[in-house]
């Protein structure tokens, strides 16, 4: 069996280091050896159940003990772990359910009605976690140990499906060794760290902390759900060192009536990721928690650049450079690479490249031309190699003729004193095709006219064609169970959570 799997991990930790914290949830810690005990014992009960290396064992859990059993399970048998989102309704279910083909499905009473309606002819077994005492019940917690190898599959995640196809990205065990070795060595974490995890466990960026954590045998915590006043007592309680946060996490977390960054001291390493962190919230966290933060970009098919604490005030507007062994490049629309300064789309390879799309070669094909995964996010790269995004392909607006990035417009809107987060989008207009419209949420407290924030923002940006046609102020986003804003939805003038300006 090659050792370069994480197959054996909770194992290796649970030999040598037995007695040391390795999991808390809900305020109680288990041990590595609880851990071994746990995973080894689902991993029994479903070989007992008839799934087997190879099989899909699909999950639609929020945050739970039982959710981290199945991923540590299907690692030690080989088979693939399917996290799908808890949000997604019964028909977005059924396609994806339909397109993974799980031989086990595991859900709470919270999912159950959805999943059961969406997997009624697929045959899989379904474990809601009301019952899961009796599903493990009789199995041997003895360690569970098959034949992995590094290029078998340890999950599929699928994307959030804005085209109506689902696409599964297949991540092997190879890859998500390199996620343990690689970011433990970016986020300086050591088996005396301690990091919290409070976002959706089902997203992929979960696991920039998650792997490096389970492979240098660091403490982890993970909360039910985002909540940013447990965030801040847990981090004093706990001494938390690594952390994971979301641009909207963050902004929460500073937007804390009372917020006291002392309270946060202990943390050594914040990661940002998920969506671009406006340089207005860099330069306030850089402020109050100075040398602290990492900004992450990248892809769950495989790529990414980091931006390091020691280059975040030099580098404010970047989101950094390609790790070791990867690499970087901007070319154009027929593919040719361009110099430093230009923009275009960014293209990056490296050993964390998806094998493709699960069952799909044709959209493998599309990402992935002559060993490059093609992004689709516009960026350029500095003289010093630093990469600077300016927005995603597909949020670009066209306003006649001329490419309007989002992206530019936001971070002058960030800048606001009353303004917490805003997303600019584009619109229908007769004149030009599409305009920018901004939505905004104001900081708990704030009070702001919405014509009047119009007004100071297109007097600030840069270019006429980047003024706002309209400006709406929200009570908050619709997110993805990533926290992630859906500007899909902002854009339907039916959103149910829109609350017009006064």
């Amino acid at each position: 069996m090659d050792s370069l799997t994480i197959s054996t991990l909770v194992a290796h930790h649970a030999r040598y280091r037995p007695d040391s914290k390795a999991l808390a949830f809900g305020g109680a810690w288990l041990t590595w050896r609880d851990m071994d005990r746990r995973t080894s014992r689902l991993a029994h009960a479903l070989a007992r159940a008839g799934v087997r290396h190879g099989d899909r064992v699909v999950t639609v859990l929020t945050n739970c003990l039982e959710l981290v059993d199945v991923y540590w399970a299907c690692a030690r048998m080989g088979a693939v772990a399917v996290p799908l989102s808890p949000l997604l309704t019964e028909a977005g279910l059924r396609t994806l359910l339909a397109d993974a083909a799980p031989a086990a499905i595991f859900h709470s009473p919270a999912t159950a009605a959805a999943t059961l309606a969406a997997s009624a002819d697929l045959g899989a077994r379904r474990v809601c976690t009301s019952a899961y005492a009796d599903f493990v019940a009789g199995a041997s917690d003895e360690g569970f140990c098959a034949p992995v190898r590094p290029d078998d599959l340890f999950n599929i995640m699928y994307t959030s499906g804005t085209t109506g196809l689902p696409k599964g990205i297949a991540l092997t065990h190879r890859i998500r060794a390199h996620y343990c070795t690689l970011l433990a060595n970016a986020w300086r974490m050591t088996p005396q760290s301690v990091a919290l995890h409070t976002g959706a466990l089902v997203f992929n960026g979960a696991f920039v902390t998650l792997l490096p954590a389970l492979m240098t045998g660091a403490g982890y915590i993970l909360h039910a759900a985002f909540d940013p006043a447990a965030f801040v007592e847990t981090v004093e309680r706990e001494g938390v060192t690594h952390t994971m946060l979301v641009p909207s996490q963050l902004a929460a977390i500073l937007d804390l009536p009372g917020f006291d960054p002392s309270r946060l001291a202990s943390l050594e390493v914040l990661v940002s990721l998920g969506a671009p962190l406006p340089v207005a919230h860099k330069e306030r966290l850089e402020e109050v928690l100075p040398n602290r933060l990492h900004e992450l970009y990248g892809l769950t098919e495989g790529f990414l650049t980091i931006l390091d604490r020691a280059d975040a005030v030099r580098k404010r507007g970047s989101v950094g450079v390609p790790p070791p062994f990867f690499d970087l490049r901007i070319v154009d629309e027929a593919g040719r690479e361009l110099p430093c300064g230009e923009t275009g789309e960014i293209a990056g390879r490296g050993p964390l490249l998806m094998p493709g799309y699960y069952g799909k070669p044709e959209l493998t094909a599309q990402a992935i031309r002559d060993g490059w995964l093609m992004t689709g996010d516009v960026g350029r790269i500095d003289d010093e190699g630093f990469l600077y995004l300016v927005d995603r392909k597909k949020d670009m607006i066209d306003s006649g003729g001329v490419k309007v990035y989002p992206h530019d417009i936001e971070e002058v809107i960030a800048r606001h004193p009353a303004v917490n987060e805003a997303v600019v989008f584009g619109i229908p207009d007769a004149k030009w095709g599409e305009t920018p419209m901004a939505a905004v949420q104001l900081r708990t407290g704030a009070v702001c006219d919405a014509e009047e924030l119009r007004a100071w923002v297109n007097e600030r940006v840069g270019a006429r064609y980047q003024r706002v046609a309209k400006l709406e102020i929200v009570a908050d986003f619709p997110r993805s169970v990533a926290g992630k804003i859906l500007k899909r939805s902002l854009r339907d003038p039916h959103w149910e959570g829109r609350e017009r300006a006064i």
